[in-house]
């Protein structure tokens, strides 16, 4: 927290704290909110991130099953009334895959976030135990790929949990999986079981080959992979996207002499 903080950048959960799907390894409360939303939200949000004077937010949120668009119009308008009060402030946000409704979808692109996360979370064998059934591997990465589709110029980003009992190999292909439908940022974390009710950790990955990932994902073609430990979707993802973007700037420039 202090990390972030420090650099001018947090993370906020939207839609309240209530979940409506049941990820095994998630210790957000699961449940049903009855379809209640705060229409005050967006502006509470912009109002607060003006007032911090925020250099980078990152927008997230519990699933919203029982919203009709899944909490979409909901994300849009905080994107829209934060470029409002605080137009200096990058927007990047880490959305649900809404039922896999591209129509949903399209309401937030729309709105422009600078980056566009969803995660992927583990690889797709491990994907039935780790998570929610109504979530799954292939439309995560439909997901993905749509955004690109709606948006060519919107930056995606997702992440991935080890240490669930994942192979090597299966790491590899997630990341390729990831690539071909045009994922840019990465982020690989190890998974931290939040209480014995939660799917146990079967391995703690060696930082060695947290790096080695970071390595091959970079050549893979990722503008950026943060990859370690106890890295996660948000960590530092402001000081990532800045990087990422100076860097493809200077091979930009390169490639222009």
């Amino acid at each position: 927290m202090h990390e972030c903080w420090g650099g001018g950048t947090a993370t906020i959960m939207l839609m309240g704290d209530v979940c409506t799907r049941g990820c095994r390894f998630c210790a957000v409360t699961s449940g049903h909110p009855n379809g209640y939303l705060d229409p005050l939200e967006p502006w509470k949000v912009a109002q607060v991130i003006s007032r911090w004077g925020l250099d980078y937010v990152v927008l997230t949120s519990v699933c919203r099953d029982d919203l009709p668009d899944g909490g979409a119009e909901h994300f849009a308008q905080t994107i829209q009334a934060i470029k409002q009060k605080a137009p200096t402030t990058l927007v990047e946000v880490l959305i649900p895959d809404f039922r896999g409704d591209i129509n949903a979808l399209e309401k937030v692109v729309s709105a422009r976030p600078d980056v566009i996360g969803h995660n992927i979370e583990t690889v797709e064998r491990l994907t039935s135990k780790v998570r929610d059934r109504r979530a799954t591997y292939r439309q995560s990465l439909t997901v993905l790929e749509n955004v690109k589709k709606l948006d060519p110029t919107r930056y995606t980003k997702s992440s991935l949990m080890v240490g669930l009992g994942e192979t090597d190999a299966e790491i590899l292909q997630t990341m390729r999986d990831l690539r071909a439908v045009g994922v840019d940022f990465l982020t690989i974390g190890q998974y931290l079981r939040p209480s014995p009710r939660h799917i146990e950790v079967i391995e703690y990955v060696h930082p060695e080959k947290f790096a080695r990932w970071k390595e091959i994902g970079e050549a893979m073609g990722f503008r950026y992979v943060a990859s370690g430990p106890l890295v996660r979707s948000s960590y530092r993802a402001g000081e990532f996207f800045i990087k990422s973007l100076l860097r493809s700037r200077g091979e930009d420039r390169h490639h222009g002499s």
